[in-house]
């Protein structure tokens, strides 16, 4: 008998790459996008090629608004390594005292576990500013690194370098 098609709620398919730091800030991959269709094409390739490093880079900037929050911010690494070790490094259903335990039902609690220590801690303004400098990030670097594949642009002609577009094939 063959074994049935891994879900697609499974953890395996959740499994964020964190890409090479190296290649992440790869100076001579850097351009100006030509168009704001362009920028948009470029943000969408990275976010999902880079989506691990812009959530480290995210993480970071939370964990280093709570340093003059020592307690705080211990407490936040604990539940942080509770979500990496749960849910996101795990290919197998995780076990407690011989049963299976359901990934929707760690989800659940880890998200409530969270939940409960934000509001605990009082720190929602930190977050908000954090993933707020976060999303900047992403934005400006996601625009101004030209993926690989550009040449395969979705939107062919009208991403010439032409400031009239290429009529040729009117």
């Amino acid at each position: 008998m063959s074994s049935p098609p891994p879900d697609a709620g499974t953890v395996a398919a959740v499994t964020v790459t964190v890409r090479p730091w190296p290649l992440f800030i790869d100076i001579a991959t850097l351009s100006l996008p030509i168009s704001v269709s362009d920028a948009t094409y470029r943000i969408n390739k990275n976010l999902r090629y880079f989506a691990g490093n812009y959530a480290l880079i995210t993480l970071s900037i939370l964990l280093i608004s709570l340093i003059v929050r020592p307690i705080l911010l211990v407490l936040f690494l604990i539940i942080f390594v509770g979500w990496i070790y749960l849910y996101f490094s795990r290919n197998e259903p995780l076990e407690l005292f011989g049963f299976d335990i359901d990934d929707k039902f760690v989800l659940g609690f880890l998200t409530l576990v969270t939940l409960v220590a934000l509001l605990v801690a009082k720190i929602w303004m930190n977050i908000f500013v954090s993933i707020g400098f976060g999303i900047v990030i992403m934005c400006v670097h996601g625009s101004l690194r030209a993926p690989e594949d550009q040449e395969d642009s979705p939107y062919g002609a009208l991403l010439s370098e032409s400031p009239r577009g290429n009529y040729s094939i009117v």
